[in-house]
């Protein structure tokens, strides 16, 4: 009786940690067919944009009513949460904004104020980090970088 018992507590832990990863694990991910604007909103037009590997996407996106940028990394193939993560930077006020977690579908959205700045950013799903600097301005040119970790 007492394997019965203690296969039916596992099977409700498990069920629970299952759920409960599943709930938070999805809290920041949509479903397929996530957009840039779908993440940043409908007034943010992509800008520029770095693939990360095959695995996705990071999205650099700007919205001309505010002078705000928007970043999100998007994954092709939704799935089991990685490790994600997406980041703007602004050198010229040091202002910068990320996000970073297990996700799903995506990171993000993170926004900065740009309008004729400079900016910086990235991301990255599981090992495979992407960045551009020096981006979207005429005065100097971008560098980008990908690594695996």
């Amino acid at each position: 009786m007492g394997s019965v018992r203690n296969l039916a507590t596992v099977g409700a832990l498990t069920t629970l940690v299952v759920g409960t990863t599943a709930l938070l694990g999805t809290a920041a991910s949509a479903a397929p067919n996530v957009t840039p604007q779908g993440v940043c909103g409908n007034a943010y037009k992509t800008v520029n944009s770095v693939p990360v590997g095959s695995l996705g996407t990071v999205y650099l996106t700007y919205n001309a009513t505010n002078g705000k940028n928007c970043v999100a990394t998007i994954r092709t193939n939704p799935g089991t949460a990685k490790d994600m993560s997406t980041y703007i930077y602004v050198p010229d006020t040091d202002e910068w904004a990320g996000d970073s977690g297990n996700y799903t579908s995506y990171a993000g959205p993170a926004y900065v104020y740009g309008k004729g700045h400079c900016v910086s950013w990235g991301g990255n799903i599981a090992n495979v980090y992407v960045s551009v600097d020096n981006s979207n301005c005429a005065s100097l040119k971008e560098n980008r970088v990908t690594e695996i970790r």
